[in-house]
């Protein structure tokens, strides 16, 4: 990090901020309860298993958090891969036995082991959050929530790369649940 470009700050000042941008801590806001146990039977995204349902359970603290959240169908989480304790910068995706890079697939064995998918709001009590399409463990730990919404989220002329060629005129793959 260059001096010049912080030289109102002290050495000390210097050493922190350098620290904080090679290492961040995140919090787990609470836990996600699936009936899924293992990876098998997960769909590989949660919409192609529409009917299963999943809750999350929010530490108290962040309960005040969900105000307002019952107004959207859907929700982004935000997650931590728990059960994954190893990284790959190419792995093959379930759709196919070709390697890619992993930022052009969603294995959970990525760098920091972040996972995210859209759910459907069922209903919110207290500090527990119903949804469905899950895709997730069961004890998956919670980064963060947040509403989705098709202002802002949804894009049109989408190129899917690779995955494309598997979605041809609308048609779903076997392959969306893991076996």
């Amino acid at each position: 990090m260059s001096k010049r470009a912080f030289g109102f700050l002290n050495e000390e000042m210097l050493k922190i901020i350098s620290e904080t941008m090679n290492q961040i801590t995140l919090r787990p806001i609470g836990i996600i309860h699936s009936p899924y146990n293992e990876s098998k039977d997960i769909p590989i995204q949660g919409r192609f298993k529409d009917n299963v349902e999943a809750w999350i359970e929010l530490k108290d603290e962040y309960v005040k958090g969900l105000t307002d959240l019952n107004e959207f169908s859907h929700a982004i989480l935000i997650y931590f891969f728990h059960k994954s304790h190893k990284e790959e910068l190419e792995g093959k995706p379930f759709l196919e036995d070709v390697k890619h890079g992993i930022f052009a697939i969603r294995s959970p064995h990525r760098p920091n082991h972040i996972g995210f998918s859209i759910v459907k709001i069922k209903c919110i009590q207290e500090n527990k959050l119903y949804f469905t399409q899950v895709d997730m463990i069961d004890g998956t730990p919670l980064l963060d929530i947040k509403p989705y919404i098709k202002y802002f989220d949804s894009r049109e002329n989408v190129v899917s790369g690779w995955l494309d060629k598997h979605f041809k005129n609308g048609k779903i793959p076997d392959k969306t649940v893991i076996r």
